[in-house]
């Protein structure tokens, strides 16, 4: 029975809404033991208007249970005041928490698999918490030096070399080191989490029609081209490619992922493709963490009309790697 915990995510954005229906929709108390970790009034709210079609119980010290009760637990993170739709300390306070006791019940392997509901980083900025966002958080905590922020949908693959960086520091982020790093952590994702055997990456230039050759800029030719070359993985590297008519001929099709330089070089493509089916993976970590790739959406929170489908298929991605995790356990033992 495969364990996985949900966290609330902002509560007054739609993270509780989104997390409570695609409980309605996943629940299976004979393969899934579901843990929520939520302050309990936040809940008690929201099924005022989501109706659960799960058998639950609160737990008020935000532990899990020692029993064998098949309910999907609400792990109480204490009294939070609400102020739906708009961000604020407390808010900040609430997330960083249901994020914190999330790693630790997977770190200490009573979770397989953590599926996190989306944050305010304004939110968390006033509640003092200094991280941009959860890769950060859980590659910290987790001691890994190496890992990735990819985007998962049925139609394609993708990873950032850089993640939540300003546009005016890309350049000088983009180095041999983190290319061979993202590439290897990409490699062993594909073929571990994802059992894709050769797996194909593509990886897109920086500049305009990928520096045509230096003439408007030299990262492709100084640094991302010669650290292919480099690679032990050359041979299932291709590129580095022009982004606009990468995407424009759905090339992206023709490999199993696809690395951009920076954010929005993925982003845009990645949601106007898959945006609401698409789910956020760290990648590179040992516990598993997947997520929604929207935001809190604070301007439709508290209106019953979030949709949840990239939530159900972050939880289905998460369910997905801890097999694959587990079976390749098995065969390595």
């Amino acid at each position: 029975m495969k364990k996985i915990v949900f966290t609330c995510g902002d509560p007054n954005g739609i993270g509780p809404e989104i997390v409570i229906k695609t409980l309605n929709k996943i629940y299976n108390p004979e393969k899934y033991k579901i843990y929520f970790l939520s302050p309990a009034n936040v809940f008690e709210e929201i099924i005022e208007t989501v109706q659960p079609e799960f058998d639950y119980v609160i737990n008020a010290n935000e532990e899990i249970s020692n029993s064998d009760n098949t309910a999907i637990e609400i792990l109480d993170l204490g009294f939070t005041n609400l102020q739906i739709g708009k961000p604020t300390k407390e808010s900040g306070k609430v997330s960083f928490k249901a994020i914190q006791k999330a790693f630790q019940l997977a770190d200490f392997k009573k979770a397989d698999a953590v599926v996190t509901a989306p944050i305010s980083k304004y939110a968390l900025n006033l509640a003092g918490v200094k991280y941009p966002g959860h890769t950060e958080m859980f590659a910290e905590w987790s001691r890994v030096d190496h890992h990735n922020m990819m985007f998962i949908s049925p139609k394609m693959k993708c990873a950032l070399l850089t993640i939540h960086t300003p546009i005016k520091n890309v350049s000088k982020l983009i180095t041999a080191k983190r290319i061979l790093d993202s590439v290897e952590v990409i490699t062993d994702t594909l073929l571990t989490d994802f059992k894709i055997k050769n797996p194909k990456i593509a990886l897109l230039g920086l500049n305009p029609h990928a520096g045509e050759n230096g003439m408007i800029g030299d990262e492709e030719t100084k640094t991302i081209i010669p650290a292919m070359e480099k690679s032990e993985f050359r041979g299932n590297l291709f590129g580095p490619f022009v982004p606009d008519a990468f995407f424009a001929n759905h090339l992206y099709k023709n490999y199993d992922c696809t690395i951009g330089m920076y954010h929005d070089q993925i982003l845009i493509p990645f949601k106007m493709i898959s945006f609401s089916v698409g789910v956020n993976y760290t990648a590179g970590l040992p516990i598993i963490r997947t997520s929604p790739d929207h935001g809190t959406a604070f301007d439709i929170a508290g209106t019953n009309s979030a949709d949840e489908k990239s939530m159900i298929e972050a939880f289905k991605v998460a369910v997905k790697i801890a097999d694959n995790r587990k079976n390749n356990a098995r065969k390595k033992s």
